[in-house]
């Protein structure tokens, strides 16, 4: 494959790398401004940091976009420099590049009924305004970067020059965000290291659990296996571990979300709205570390998300075309599809793909997968195509029906088939695999999904399975088992979907 030059990062550190945040913001500040007593709204909303001049949407479409990120800025929400105690805390080494480790579009309808959270892996390769093809996570500190050394040649002071280069920087990430989403950002919430340790400290720790003991000493990583209750510097150990992780960066983010689906489930408990002293300290918390930007009315939004449950919170993560990419020049990327990254999320919210003529459902029913069982027919080259597919909508929780190559009639176009058009089944189906279209075939019992691959597929495989034939293909009629020839693997989706609404964390690796 050929790329351009990537644009550089921002300097890097010198010591670890930087900690990767995951944090609750939109529970958070619902909470604390929902629970506050209303006579400290306005002391509230005055200490809050603001961002201006960020070009952003007005929620025309129905809902509220937010762009919800993580940086590894050692200041806090309103510039001022850390502590060296706070610095040790966070096990934060002394040069960072302004690099945003954590990126989360969030959706929430103007009812306020649900909320869904989607992760960019911090490592997708984009096409970032003024500077090409880059890491998504470098946006916002090379355009900064690069604003910054622009305006001091021009004779800006410092302070000019830095209030000028961050808005330049966040300008790129949230054009960069909407270019590979297809969403219009409508507002922006900022994150630093302080943050996340003052609201999982605020919340006294979140509940988290792992498979295996794991003892990793790059990001200090050091916890047994089951269940366990993190804050502090354990928590952000706990998020930004990535290495002896089975699919590295997936795992991470798979991580990160089942955190920030334990900590909205802990701010919306009884116990935190029934306690002064834990809103005291959220807002505390919030006023220090987060970065809103300026036309955002959060008052009106907490009233919207003031009915807003746990379990309406889900967390999904965007399909990558390989997780081990790299460059012409050596550099390890994330391959993302913009089109394809369009239609998932389109899929995921309810819209048509903005740059598709792909005829996918407009709504992605709420269906129990472990009911479904789906046929996977490859009708493509691609060697090994039907295994991967099916063993990556396992992974999201759907049995797992007749696998194997097809022998119908000529196929174009990737399809979900089943008995009815209205087969909600077929719809989910269609949506977690990247928005695909439906379509009746009356041969299929009633309750029976099929998809049916050709060689326009770019949705989720697993990398496991891909390329290979397992005892489970078929030479059912119809289906012949696959072929391994001529195919690169992609990774696994990070697994079923996450909510805040589960009784207890979800173990992870």
């Amino acid at each position: 494959m050929s790329h351009e030059q990537p644009a550089p990062d921002a300097p890097p550190s010198t010591a670890r790398r930087p900690i990767h945040i995951a944090v609750a913001v939109l529970s958070v500040l619902a909470l604390v401004v929902t629970g506050f007593a209303w006579r400290s709204i306005d002391s509230l909303r005055n200490n809050l940091a603001t961002a201006g001049g960020l070009g952003l949407g007005g929620s025309a479409d129905g809902a509220v976009d937010i762009l919800m990120v993580g940086t590894d800025s050692r200041t806090d929400a309103h510039g001022n420099p850390l502590s060296q105690e706070e610095l040790d805390s966070l096990r934060a080494g002394e040069e960072v590049a302004s690099n945003t480790d954590t990126i989360v579009l969030i959706r929430v309808p103007n009812d306020g009924s649900s909320a869904t959270a989607i992760s960019i892996p911090r490592d997708s390769y984009v096409d970032v305004p003024g500077i090409g093809m880059s890491k998504i996570n470098a946006a916002y500190g090379a355009t900064k970067e690069t604003e910054r050394l622009k305006l001091v040649e021009d004779g800006a002071s410092d302070k000019e020059a830095e209030e000028e280069s961050t808005k330049a920087g966040r300008e790129a990430l949230i054009q960069s965000v909407a270019d590979l989403t297809g969403i219009t950002v409508d507002h922006y919430a900022e994150v630093g290291l302080l943050g996340f340790v003052l609201l999982t400290n605020a919340v006294g720790g979140v509940d988290v659990c792992l498979n295996e003991p794991v003892d990793e000493d790059m990001s200090g990583a050091h916890f047994p296996a089951g269940e366990q209750t993190l804050k502090g510097a354990d928590a952000l150990s706990f998020v930004r571990q990535r290495h002896d992780l089975p699919r590295g960066d997936l795992d991470r983010i798979v991580r990160q979300q089942v955190f920030m689906a334990s900590l909205v489930g802990k701010v919306l408990s009884a116990k935190t709205l029934s306690d002064p002293g834990k809103l005291n300290e959220l807002s505390g918390a919030v006023q220090r570390s987060v970065v809103l930007d300026d036309d955002w009315d959060i008052i009106e939004f907490a009233t919207q998300l003031q009915d807003l449950a746990g379990g309406k919170v889900q967390f999904e993560t965007i399909p990558v075309a390989d997780l081990n990419g790299t460059t012409d020049y050596g550099e390890s990327i994330v391959e993302v599809k913009p089109k394809d990254v369009k239609r998932y999320v389109a899929g995921l919210v309810g819209e048509e793909p903005t740059d598709s003529e792909d005829t996918t459902t407009s709504e992605t029913p709420k269906i129990d997968a472990s009911t479904v069982t789906v046929d996977v027919a490859n009708a493509s080259d691609v060697g090994g195509l039907a295994n991967g597919v099916a063993d990556a909508l396992t992974s999201l929780g759907y049995g797992q029906g007749e696998v194997g190559n097809y022998t119908g009639a000529s196929v174009s176009e990737t399809t979900v088939f089943a008995h009815s058009a209205d087969d909600d089944s077929a719809k989910a189906v269609a949506a977690a695999l990247g928005g695909l279209p439906t379509d009746t075939d009356a041969t299929l019992p009633e309750g029976s999904v099929r998809v049916v691959l050709s060689s326009d597929y770019q949705g989720p495989t697993s990398a496991e399975t891909t390329g290979t034939t397992t005892s489970s293909e078929s030479s059912e009629t119809g289906l012949e088992p696959a072929s391994t020839a001529g195919t690169t693997p992609t990774p696994a989706p990070p697994g079923p979907p996450i909510d805040a609404g589960s009784s207890g964390p979800r173990c992870v690796n």
